[in-house]
């Protein structure tokens, strides 16, 4: 997967300069925008996130899913 056009801060705030519009990223939401552009899949990054946070790996890939498919209809990756 690979992140398209978005420009983020170190406070969270998200900036897609394609459309003009900006976002606010949670704690996990930023976690998994840094696994992305480090270049992560999917099972990297919910294998990542179960160990840093001793979190069930089925719910993390459930919660992982869903925010790529956001990111998906949003067009910011791809």
């Amino acid at each position: 997967m690979q992140l398209q056009h978005l420009v983020i801060d170190e406070n969270g705030m998200a900036f897609d300069p394609t459309v003009g519009t900006s976002y606010q990223l949670g704690g996990s939401a930023q976690e998994i925008i840094d696994l992305l552009k480090e270049g992560k899949t999917k099972n990297e990054i919910v294998e990542t996130l179960a160990q840093r946070h001793g979190a069930d790996r089925s719910e993390i890939y459930i919660d992982v899913s869903d925010f790529l498919a956001k990111l998906r209809i949003y067009g910011l990756i791809r």
